[in-house]
Formats: C-alpha cells, sequence, structure tokens
C-alpha cells in the first residue's frame, strides 16, 4: 500500500528540517578542522639576545630555515626580551652561549610556547648544551595546560547559546522587554557559574576573579542579547546562525587552544575582533600580564554588547509593526496567521531544543 499525501507532506517537511543539523555536520567540520587539523607556525614572534655578530647570525639563519614559521629579532639584553615577553610583543626569547637559556611566557598560549622551545631545543643541542627553560608568566597551578580559559569560554557560550533558544521558543510570545530582560538575568547566571568554575571549583585563575566575571557577563550578555535580537529576523534558522558565530567562528578564532600565528589566516583575522578572542585575550590580560591591553580586549566584548542591544531594540520595533499590521487585517486573516505562529513557533522550538 502506497504512502498518502499526507504521508509524503510530512515525509517532505521533515527532510527540509532536516537540513539545519546537515547544515551544523558540514559547518563544525569546516570550522573545526579547518581551524585545527595542522597547526603550524608563520610569523611567530621570537627574539634573540645579543647584538654581536654572532647573535645577529643565529637570528637570520632561523629567520631563513623558518620560511616564513619564524619572525626572528635581536634585542639588546634579557631585561628587553622579558618585558617584550610580559606586553605579549613575542612568544619566545634565546640567549645563546655556553648554557642557553629561553624564555617562554606560557600564559599568552602555552601551545606557542611549546612550539618555541620545539625550535630551540634543536637550536641548544647543535651547539652540544642543554636547553634551560625559564617560564615568566606561568599558567596558574590549576590549569596546568593553559587551555582552562578556552574551556570556561566553552562553558559559558553553551549556558547563552541554549538560553537563547529557549527564550526565543518557549518565549517568543513574550513583549520583547521582557526577552531582554530575561536574556540579561540569565547572563547574570551564566557569568556567576563560569566564575565559580574558574576560581573555587577548578582554580583555573588564582587571582582577579572579580574581573574574569566582569567579563564573563559582558560575553554571555552579548551572546544572549545578539541571538534574542536575531530570533525575530531569523526564527527557525537562530539556532543555525547562533552556532556559526558563537560555536562554528568563535570557538576556533578565540585564540585560547591556537594563537593566530599556528591557525590559517582567516581565523588569525577573526580573532582580531570577535568575541571569543576578546574574552580569552581579555583574562589572559588581566590574570597574567598585568592588565596589558585589556582594554582593547573589554572594548571587543562592550562592542557585541552594543552590538546585541541594538539587534533587540530593531527587532522590538519589527514585531510592534508586525502586531500593528495584523490588528488591522481582517478577522479571519489574521486568526489564520495566529494558527500559523503557533504552528511555526512549536516547529521551532522543537528544532531549537534538538539543536542544542
Amino acid at each position: 500500500m502506497s504512502a498518502g499525501p499526507s504521508t509524503d507532506g510530512a515525509l517532505r517537511h521533515v527532510l527540509g528540517h532536516l537540513l539545519t543539523p546537515l547544515l551544523m555536520c558540514v559547518g563544525m567540520g569546516l570550522a573545526y578542522l579547518g581551524a585545527f587539523h595542522a597547526p603550524a607556525p608563520h610569523d611567530l614572534r621570537v627574539d634573540v639576545v645579543g647584538s654581536g655578530p654572532s647573535a645577529q647570525v643565529l637570528a637570520q639563519t632561523l629567520q631563513d630555515k623558518g620560511a616564513g614559521a619564524l619572525d626572528v629579532r635581536t634585542v639588546a639584553d634579557r631585561a628587553t626580551a622579558v618585558a617584550s615577553l610580559r606586553e605579549q610583543g613575542s612568544f619566545g626569547a634565546y640567549i645563546p652561549g655556553e648554557k642557553p637559556e629561553l624564555i617562554v611566557a606560557s600564559g599568552s598560549s602555552d601551545t606557542s610556547a611549546m612550539a618555541v622551545e620545539k625550535v630551540f631545543t634543536k637550536v641548544a643541542a647543535a651547539e652540544d648544551a642543554p636547553l634551560k627553560v625559564t617560564d615568566v608568566a606561568p599558567v596558574a597551578s590549576g590549569d596546568p595546560t593553559g587551555q582552562g580559559i578556552f574551556f570556561l569560554l566553552v562553558a559559558l557560550s553553551i549556558g547563552a547559546y541554549a538560553s537563547v533558544a529557549v527564550i526565543g521558543g518557549a518565549g517568543a510570545v513574550l513583549p520583547m522587554r521582557i526577552r531582554a530582560l530575561l536574556a540579561v538575568a540569565m547572563s547574570l547566571v551564566v557569568s556567576l557559574i563560569g566564575t565559580l568554575f574558574a576560581g573555587p571549583v577548578f582554580h583555573l585563575v588564582d587571582q582577579g576573579l572579580a574581573g574574569v566575571w566582569a567579563m564573563s557577563w559582558l560575553y554571555a550578555a552579548g551572546i544572549l542579547l545578539v541571538g534574542v535580537g536575531l530570533h525575530t529576523f531569523l526564527r527557525r534558522w537562530t539556532t543555525l546562525g547562533v552556532m556559526v558565530l558563537f560555536v562554528m567562528l568563535n570557538f576556533t578564532s578565540s585564540g585560547g587552544i591556537y594563537r593566530p600565528e599556528l591557525q590559517p589566516g582567516f581565523f588569525g583575522a577573526l580573532h582580531a575582533f570577535w568575541n571569543g578572542a576578546g574574552f580569552v585575550e581579555g583574562v589572559r590580560s588581566h590574570v597574567y600580564f598585568g592588565g596589558h591591553a585589556l582594554g582593547g580586549h573589554v572594548l571587543v566584548l562592550a562592542l557585541w554588547l552594543l552590538a546585541g542591544v541594538a539587534l533587540v531594540v530593531a527587532a522590538g520595533v519589527v514585531e510592534a509593526r508586525r502586531n500593528s499590521a495584523a490588528k488591522a487585517g481582517e478577522t479571519r486573516a489574521e486568526t489564520v496567521g495566529e494558527k500559523a505562529r503557533i504552528v511555526e513557533g512549536v516547529e521551532e522550538e522543537m528544532e531549537e531544543v534538538v539543536a542544542v
């Protein structure tokens, strides 16, 4: 017995909605594999300490052999090299001699420090000398891999964009001002949970917890307000849109696993202004580098928050116009439209819950 028209229609409907998870699969594969599958240094800034001919020759040799992997400079003394590391102007400084020393700042990026150490271990081995490694900005004791801040970013992001799905789906009938207030409230709760994880629970940071909370709130509030505002325009595509913005492009460009110097150029470019990078680099700056360049990272988070506010305001205006137009229409048309919106809202909520 062949399937009836209703079954055919339902099947086409389901297949149409399965497009969303397929796009998520493709997007996640392209983003994560594109960003992380083959990390390799390019223009990774390192210093050779010394002003004599031997230091100049070593720097030029490393530059030439690196073929674009390293950006090698010479600096006059150890103090200058350490200052550059503490300002995140370089990722390693090599002091040649009978007892060679490599200075790194793992708080800036543990993977970058490891890449630099790998290079200069070979240099020291060629000189038949053991390499001493000194870390002038070590990570917290509770974060030995230096990637705890990235996983804190993941927790905050999931809490924020999952809340967008609930507010946009189950709360779609609420006025925009109430949805916006819910978004702000949820961002506060999510940021407090994240701060508890970062401090008392896992000790990912050992100082500056108040500043970590403030940046967590800015970050989560930006995601929630952007998502709630976008829901008015994207409807059932909101979850996909938010995942593209705050998972696919965000996690991969944040610098939490690999900094831009170890990634393809596309993700390095996003690192300059994406909100995840603003959070990760802001926390690093605040916790490990005495607040150096912190203002720029906080500005990035604040601009994303303002973008969210602007989207919420725009969405409120659009919804007000839609409501006015519906009230001016015929009663029958309004009833039919309301039924369609109810059905669409149920479908959206189901799809968003499955996506989350």
